[in-house]
């Protein structure tokens, strides 16, 4: 049919100018340039900055040496990079990196992660979603699917109630199928990146067992893992303690070369 190969060159085309490799190897769609996510990284934290009010200085020194730890044991590209991190008083149990090496942890976060390695999990975990470019694949995977849809319903001429209800399934189908897979794919990897990160960093990879341990008991119910952005607790400890091996290795070695870092919990 003609609209299928539409939706064939459109597809391709994009596959072909923006294909990219995450750290772990994974094929990437990514579409933005660095320049245009770092301006949206910036303009992010700056709203940020102006919705919720700073931590104690205490906090800040705490939140910020366990990230100087991680970010020293980064490699030369990434460590140079210009990361930019603050402790934000609130008590939703949440932090976030965004393209340009900006970081946020709320006050909410250091009540569950109970020591540095554990807040080390966290970190490194965000810290990973910048290296694996995470937020330009998902914006690419959505311009992407937007356009894939846009094109079926022009090409095949989908107008009127039928049309809509069949197009409204399809962009269901997107959401779950497509979008939602994507961003727990995310997650899991940044699990990964940031397991390897916390443990060449000299913090202890065990302390993110317990992390998501601490998590589990105290979130309410979760939704079914297919319908949420994120994996279960369970996966995501499950994923974790298959890697652990590895990361245990990783951890010895760093603390072979001197990376112990002290960090005083407030």
């Amino acid at each position: 049919m003609r609209w299928t190969r539409h939706l064939a060159v459109a597809t391709l085309a994009l596959s072909v100018t923006a294909c990219t490799t995450s750290p772990t190897g994974r094929q990437q769609l990514t579409l933005m340039s660095d320049a245009q996510l770092n301006e949206m990284g910036r303009e992010a934290y700056s709203q940020y900055q102006q919705e919720l009010p700073p931590a104690s200085q205490a906090e800040q020194r705490y939140v910020q040496c366990v990230a100087d730890a991680i970010v020293a044991a980064l490699p030369e590209r990434e460590r140079h990079q210009d990361w930019q991190i603050r402790a934000f008083e609130s008590e939703q149990a949440n932090a976030f990196a965004l393209p340009g090496g900006y970081m946020g942890v709320n006050t909410g976060l250091l009540d569950i992660a109970e020591n540095q390695d554990q807040l080390a999990s966290v970190i490194g975990h965000e810290i990973g979603h910048v290296l694996a470019s995470h937020a330009n694949e998902r914006v690419s995977t959505q311009t992407s699917t937007q356009l894939a849809l846009s094109v079926l319903s022009s090409a095949s001429g989908l107008q009127g109630p039928g049309g809509e209800q069949l197009m409204s399934a399809l962009g269901l189908g997107a959401q779950y199928g497509i979008l939602l897979p994507f961003s727990r794919r995310h997650e899991s990897e940044a699990d990964v990146i940031g397991l390897q990160l916390m443990a060449d960093a000299g913090f202890d990879p065990r302390a993110s067992i317990a992390l998501w341990e601490n998590m589990s008991a105290q979130s309410g119910g979760q939704p079914p893992a297919w319908m949420s952005t994120h994996p279960s607790h369970g996966q995501r400890m499950e994923g974790l303690q298959a890697r652990m091996d590895e990361a245990m290795g990783r951890y010895e070695q760093a603390q072979q070369a001197g990376r112990r870092p002290s960090c005083p919990r407030p």
